[in-house]
């Protein structure tokens, strides 16, 4: 292309990706359409590149159509778009000249892995969505979320905290927030030098050039950067060269006001075969720990993942999710996606009934005994009213049904006879439990917010939530 026409074809890039950014909504437009790259327009296709296997197949999978109608009402010579996977390196938009990136070699003098490890002269490598954005916050990483922030915010002569130090369990947040961080430090200013590697990648490099004897390359590539982020440090445990280098690497960059982000598992005071002095040095700055997260927290990222999903996500089914996968928020994305893809290839209809399905393996029912009781305190709660009304003679709907679905979910969940249930519920005759259980499932095939309602209880109770 001629350098008027790159320009036309960014021109027009930009208009479709403004349409889309308003059609989409903020966080889907930043997932999977702003990292998309104009390559070439010729011979009437649309050229468009991404480094994300997963952003080219979402694409394809969801927004072709709509690309092609937005761009074709821009320009009608082109007839077709082709999204293609390209390396960082050889991704140039239209209208910048090439811009190169310094790549970490391993002892082979083979390239690294571009997400592992980078010396970044822009944002290439990051993880798009990972982005502060796109960080769901709550009680369980507020600090974090705002020290990170402080951190990322802070021009190069002050420093908020140094070195800063996240920690928390697998799939709370860490990795998200240091790439927030070099996304946001890149924006500020794109001539920063930012490395961004885990701890055992660290490690490799380091043994690498001992094997090499050419240490001083290596100290020269990690204390010249503007900003070092090592993820997973209590990788480094047991490893005395490698933590002994990177203490020294560590009072360098601090001593010479440049940036430090690390994080771990554990505190730094309680990472086990980490010399003391290094554990002292890590713990100088601030230190910010990610609890497990809390129900409001999955719901809320639940939520927000929905936005610009082409599936349909009922609020029962992500309720459900966020009370059923509590380990991590990694997992818990992991099922919605499940759900999604399922929906998607098999073209099912998302409940509550079938993300018990395709999740079993996840939400494997506990095998307590589920008792008369914890059924009438989950219903009451559920539906606002006293566990004494499930035993009082109150016939108003309000009380009456809830009454009807304990009894249909005792029914459903415990081995208890009709005449057994009918005594739990303040001495009831056992004809009326049964009147109340097939009450229950005439309404539940002829009122689907009925029906969802009971299986998010069966669902909960089975749990023990």
């Amino acid at each position: 292309m001629g350098q008027a026409n790159r320009h036309e074809v960014q021109a027009l890039w930009d208009n479709v990706s403004a349409r889309l950014k308003s059609d989409l909504g903020d966080v889907a437009w930043r997932n999977w359409i702003k990292p998309l790259l104009v390559v070439s327009c010729e011979e009437g296709c649309l050229t468009l590149a991404t480094t994300s296997r997963l952003t080219r197949e979402r694409v394809i999978g969801q927004y072709l159509d709509r690309l092609r109608i937005l761009v074709g009402a821009e320009d009608r010579a082109i007839r077709d778009i082709e999204i293609i996977l390209r390396t960082s390196q050889s991704i140039q938009r239209v209208d910048q000249p090439p811009r190169l990136t310094e790549m970490p070699v391993s002892d082979a003098g083979r390239q690294t892995d571009s997400l592992e490890a980078v010396s970044l002269s822009g944002t290439e490598s990051l993880d798009s969505r990972f982005s502060f954005d796109n960080f769901v916050v709550g009680k369980p990483n507020e600090l974090a979320y705002a020290a990170a922030r402080r951190v990322a915010e802070s021009d190069e002569t002050s420093h908020a905290f140094n070195p800063l130090f996240l920690y928390g369990g697998v799939g709370l947040g860490k990795t998200h927030l240091m790439h927030a961080i070099a996304w946001e430090s890149n924006r500020r200013n794109p001539d920063r030098k930012v490395i961004y590697l885990s701890a055992e990648k660290f490690m490799n490099q380091f043994v690498a050039a001992l094997r090499r004897k050419d240490t001083m390359s290596f100290k020269e590539r990690f204390r010249s950067c503007d900003v070092l982020m090592v993820d997973d440090i209590q990788f480094m445990s047991g490893k005395e060269s490698t933590q002994e280098e990177f203490f020294h690497t560590l009072n360098a960059l601090v001593e010479e006001g440049r940036q430090v982000i690390l994080s771990a598992d554990k505190s730094p005071s309680d990472l086990d075969g980490v010399k003391e002095r290094l554990r002292s040095r890590m713990s100088w700055g601030m230190v910010a720990d990610i609890h497990p997260s809390n129900y409001e927290l999955r719901l809320g990222i639940l939520q927000a993942r929905r936005e610009g999903v082409a599936v349909n996500l009922p609020n029962k089914v992500l309720e459900f999710l966020a009370h059923k996968v509590t380990t991590n928020i990694r997992e818990l994305e992991g099922a919605l996606n499940r759900l999604i893809a399922h929906a998607t290839l098999v073209g099912r209809e998302v409940s509550v009934d079938m993300a018990r399905e395709v999740l079993a393996d996840l939400l494997r029912a506990s095998n307590r005994l589920i008792s008369v009781d914890d059924i009438q305190r989950r219903v009451s709660a559920h539906y606002n009213i006293r566990t004494n009304d499930m035993f009082s003679n109150r016939r108003s709907v309000a009380i009456a049904r809830p009454r009807q679905i304990a009894m249909y979910l005792a029914k459903d969940l415990t081995s208890l006879s009709y005449p057994a249930i009918g005594r739990s519920f303040g001495g009831r005759d056992h004809t009326t439990v049964m009147h109340a259980v097939k009450k229950i499932e005439q309404l539940m095939a002829e009122d689907s917010h009925l029906s969802s309602d009971v299986d998010l209880l069966r669902s909960l109770l089975a749990d023990g939530s």
